[in-house]
C-alpha cells in the first residue's frame, strides 16, 4: 500500500521522479541554516588564519555553493536545476562557539530549491569540519534546517508560520 502523498513512489511503491514539464516557471527562492559548534579556541584560529590547512571560511563558502549546484547527483530523484543561483555566508559565532552558516539559493524554475539551500548548508558545515579536524575532532554540526521557501504552487512558506 502507498500513501498517495509520497511524491517520489508510483502506484506500484517504485521510485519515480516526479513530471514537473507542466508546472509555470516561478522564481523560487530558499533559505537554509545550520552550525558547527567548536572549542573556544578552534573558533579563534579560525578567525585568525591560523588552521594548519588555510582559509576555512572562504573554502568552506566555495564548498557550498559547489554542492548546491551538485545537489540532484547527491539526492536521488531531485531535479538537475540550470542557472540556479546559491550564496553561502559563514559567520564566526563567539557565544556558541562555532560558526553558522545561511544559504540562499534562487532559481526562475518549475521546482524548489530548498534540497539546494541544505546541501549547500550541510557541505558548508562538513568543510569547516573537514578542514579544522585537525585541531578539534569534538566538533559537532547542528540545526540545518530551511528558514524558508517562496515560489511555485504551495507558494511562501517560513519557520514563523
Amino acid at each position: 500500500m502507498t500513501d498517495d502523498r509520497l511524491t517520489h513512489v508510483d502506484g506500484e511503491g517504485r521510485p519515480t521522479m516526479v513530471d514537473v514539464s507542466e508546472k509555470d516557471v516561478t522564481r523560487r527562492r530558499a533559505i537554509a541554516t545550520g552550525s558547527i559548534i567548536m572549542k573556544a579556541e578552534t573558533l579563534r584560529m579560525i578567525v585568525e588564519g591560523e588552521t594548519p590547512k588555510g582559509n576555512v571560511l572562504q573554502v568552506a563558502e566555495l564548498a557550498g555553493i559547489m554542492a548546491g549546484k551538485k545537489t540532484s547527483d547527491l539526492i536521488p530523484l531531485c531535479h538537475p536545476l540550470p542557472g540556479c543561483t546559491v550564496k553561502v555566508r559563514l559567520e564566526p559565532e563567539a557565544e556558541l562557539p562555532g560558526v553558522v552558516v545561511t544559504v540562499e539559493a534562487v532559481i526562475a524554475g518549475q521546482t524548489g530549491v530548498e534540497m539546494e539551500a541544505l546541501t549547500a548548508a550541510s557541505v558548508a558545515l562538513l568543510t569547516v569540519y573537514d578542514m579544522a579536524k585537525a585541531v578539534d575532532r569534538g566538533m559537532r554540526i547542528e540545526g540545518v534546517r530551511l528558514l524558508s521557501k517562496e515560489g511555485g504552487k504551495s507558494g511562501s512558506w517560513s519557520v514563523t508560520e
